[in-house]
């Protein structure tokens, strides 16, 4: 009997494992997933929780749930990857030795890197959404918050879901106005990179917005300490930026974990072929989703397209077959405006997030690059997804793994 393990039961983990109870033979192939962690997040929903849209029951469930039958289910601490003999040393259960291993990590906060941001202002006027525990504290501030400077900050790049911050910098808006209180409250909207996004095309269309929604923008920010007692973020050029409340995106990092087993790069992603998620240094061990070093979205939609063709190429290396390069970075992702309106972006390695309709040419009914509230019908329709299909390791239809270019006015991305 031959051992497939899986560390990490989320979203890439918990996808993966569905895809492979269905191709693997019983008889011959064992399946493992290892995660310490009893509660699944839908992590997107943390985007809404602290605007009240949703709940924190809407945001998480039990997921053993989401393991399917005839899958092995260890809720333990990894402690170390050993890749050399092939072995994963947990905590309390001993060893497992592994013939094939998907690392399906993730990326977790690290506020602890920039000097003065866990500071004791820490989930008092300093702020993140990333996580469960900071969205649902950010929502009991801002039940009550009167007004004043609003800063949503990121302090470096790559970040889990890149268009996060924008998009709770135009709900803020959206969330002020509402309560009669947006002439009190000055958003700022601060970021390392030149334009409000990583691709040049979508930066134009999401500028345009924030000027439009009257919210400040910062750019080229790259942020050194967090003055916590005086209010202010400051970065390597002495550039001060006052804030009443900061709602941050701290530096993403992969697992600790990866660092403990000397797997990891300087952030702890694993060094990952882009085209067919076999690690670098490793044969036998696959990396999906957040844990990788891709030059892809860290987003949800990824993990999914991801997990289609790891799924095949995890067969290909089982049969002897050379892999198929075939991941083209696709993502495919909705932005919320407010308003109840949403953009949609489609877009890859290659090619820039431009105008089109998707996911039918010439028909949509989802329009690429603009705003209406059919995208954030879309939007808000994908957490039924994401809980009842996604991670089930169904697919969706009409949505490919690789990106199509059918009714988009596709331009190459500059490499």
């Amino acid at each position: 009997m031959k051992n497939l393990v899986i560390l990490g039961a989320g979203t890439s983990g918990t996808m993966m494992a569905n895809h492979l109870i269905k191709k693997l033979p019983k008889s011959e192939w064992k399946i493992t997933i290892i995660d310490q962690y009893k509660t699944h997040y839908y992590q997107p929903g943390f985007l809404f929780l602290p605007f009240d849209i949703y709940t924190t029951k809407q945001v998480k469930k039990n997921g053993k749930k989401f393991i399917p039958k005839g899958v092995r289910y260890i809720q333990e601490k990894i402690e170390l990857i050993v890749p050399e003999k092939n072995k994963v040393i947990l905590e309390e259960v001993g060893e497992l030795t592994y013939d094939i291993l998907i690392v399906a990590t993730g990326t977790k906060i690290a506020p602890e890197e920039i000097d003065g941001m866990k500071s004791p202002k820490w989930y008092k006027n300093i702020f993140d959404f990333y996580t469960y525990e900071g969205a649902k504290a950010l929502r009991d501030k801002l039940r009550d918050w009167e007004g004043g400077k609003l800063v949503v900050h990121i302090s470096e790049m790559p970040i889990k879901c890149p268009v996060a911050p924008l998009e709770f910098a135009f709900l803020a808006d959206s969330y002020f106005k509402n309560k009669g209180i947006r002439e009190k409250v000055d958003i700022t909207f601060v970021t390392p990179l030149d334009g409000a996004f990583t691709k040049p095309k979508a930066t134009k269309a999401l500028h345009y917005l924030l000027e439009e929604k009257n919210i400040k923008e910062v750019t080229d920010f790259n942020i050194e300490r967090v003055d916590f007692e005086n209010n202010k973020i400051i970065d390597y050029a002495d550039t001060e930026v006052e804030y009443d409340l900061l709602v941050t995106v701290p530096t993403n990092m992969g697992d600790a974990l990866l660092e403990r087993s000397g797997m990891g790069d300087d952030l702890n992603f694993v060094p990952t072929n882009k085209a067919t998620l076999q690690t670098k240094d490793y044969e036998n061990i696959f990396a999906i989703g957040d844990a990788t070093d891709l030059p892809a979205s860290k987003a949800g939609s990824v993990a999914h397209f991801e997990a289609e063709i790891l799924t095949d190429n995890i067969m290909r290396h089982i049969n002897g077959e050379p892999l198929k390069e075939e991941f083209d970075g696709h993502a495919n992702c909705f932005i919320e405006t407010g308003g109840g309106k949403a953009l949609l972006i489609d877009f890859n390695y290659t090619h820039e997030p431009v105008e089109g309709t998707f996911p039918f040419p010439g028909v949509g009914p989802l329009q690429l690059l603009k705003e209406s509230r059919t995208n954030h019908m879309g939007k808000m329709a994908f957490r039924w997804i994401y809980w009842n299909m996604l991670i089930k390791g169904i697919h969706i239809p009409f949505v490919s793994a690789t990106m199509s270019t059918k009714g988009k006015q596709l331009e190459e991305v500059n490499t």
